[in-house]
Parts: structure tokens; sequence; C-alpha cells
């Protein structure tokens, strides 16, 4: 069999209403040399027009906005852009949900909790034709999300309205130093806050907080890029 020819540059257009989603997914694969995010969109009217103009490889959609039943939506995404694949992101894996995407001609179904390595290899699969399989359930993390916990033992409520700043602005991809200047703080602050915030939330690094941050629909200010905040500095309390 002839191996798929694979893009040096994956062109990805990305669907999903939740902005925080779309900010965190981005930025992962912006850290991925062969990924590009190349359009955004938070409607199927969208996601047909953008796809017509842009002809990604791949589109990766949430299974909301693909809506029911999934085959009318595909339909015209084959006639604006015949050769883009289709990856749906879900909630859950419910009943028959991922096999009628799967049916109606989506190359992969992939759980919003899924663990961040496996959204990239997603987006390579699906290019490589690798269809059939409904990619990562993320079960550690569903389990772990499931897992009782008081209301006054749930981390995020622990954080600050400066570590919420900061989580805004990392999920934008905005490097320390821009961190530093749009909150009015030295850049060894930014560290000392993002160690704090790990340590609140459990994990280990950026890209563990961007998606803790997206699992949790964190309540977090919109930091604008190159643009202090108007209000001044955000008090630590």
């Amino acid at each position: 069999m002839k191996k798929a020819h694979k893009p040096k540059r994956i062109r990805i257009l990305l669907a999903d209403r939740e902005e925080v989603f779309r900010l965190g997914v981005r930025q992962l694969f912006s850290l991925e040399d062969d990924l590009r995010v190349v359009a955004q969109a938070t409607t199927s009217e969208q996601i047909v027009s953008l796809a017509g103009r842009f002809r990604p490889h791949v589109l990766m959609v949430q299974g909301e906005i693909a809506a029911e039943p999934p085959g009318n939506f595909m339909e015209q995404i084959r006639r604006v852009s015949p050769r883009s694949k289709l990856v749906i992101t879900t909630p859950a894996l419910k009943g028959d949900t991922a096999s009628r995407y799967m049916e109606a001609g989506a190359a992969g179904v992939i759980v919003r909790s899924a663990a961040l390595s496996q959204f990239s290899r997603c987006i390579r699969e699906a290019i490589e034709h690798k269809t059939g399989m409904v990619r990562a359930t993320g079960a550690e993390m569903v389990k772990k999300a499931a897992a009782p916990r008081k209301p006054s033992e749930r981390p995020a409520d622990t954080l600050t309205r400066r570590e919420k700043a900061v989580i805004s602005c990392l999920m934008q991809g905005f490097p320390n130093r821009e961190i530093a200047r749009c909150l009015s703080m030295a850049e060894q602050t930014v560290k000392n806050h993002l160690r704090a915030i790990f340590d609140k939330v459990g994990v280990s690094d950026r890209l563990e907080l961007v998606l803790y941050a997206i699992h949790q629909k964190l309540d977090i200010p919109l930091i604008e890029a190159g643009q202090e905040q108007a209000s001044g500095p955000v008090s630590s309390a």
C-alpha cells in the first residue's frame, strides 16, 4: 500500500464555542513544528465559509457544532474542501456517538479531556488516513475530575485574581517577559506566581496548566497582548 503523503505543515481549522478551549488547543499546537491553526470558528456557517477559503488539511470541530445528524454538516464540508479531514471533539463517549460520526465520514473522535499528546497525535493520524479508531478517552483525567471533592477543596477556588490574570496571559501564548509587562510586575515575580499556581492545582508545567484551565472552565480575565490592564495591577487578594 502506498504511504499517505504528509504535508510539512498541517493546516488546522479549529471550531469550538468555548474561547478558553480554543486558546488552549491553539497554544498546544503552536509548540509543534508541523501543526498550524490557520482559522477559528464558533458556528457551522463560519466553518463552511472558512474551510472553503483556507482549505485546511484538518478541521477539529466541537461535536455540538457539527450537530445532529452529523452527515449533513460533513456533506457541506466535502463540497467546499473535499480533501479536508474532520476530527470531532466531544465531552464524553456516550452510546454510539463516536461510531455515528465515523460512519458519516469523520477521521477521528477525541474526548476533550484527553491527554495533551493525544490531540496532536489525532491530527497526524487523520492526515495519515488512520481511520476507524476512537482517539483517546483520557480515562485518568476523567477519573480524577470525577472524584468527589468538597467545594472548599477545589484547587481553582484558591487562585487569586493575580494568579488568574497570569493564567489568562499564559493561555494566549505570552512569554514571561510579556506577562510581566502586561501585569506590571517583575519577570521573576511571574515565575514565582507560576510555581505557586502549579503547586495549588497539581500540575507540573505550563501546558498542563492550560489544559487544567480548559477542563475547569476557569473564570479568568482576558488580558490583551501588548496592552497593560486599564485598571492597573491586579490585587493579590
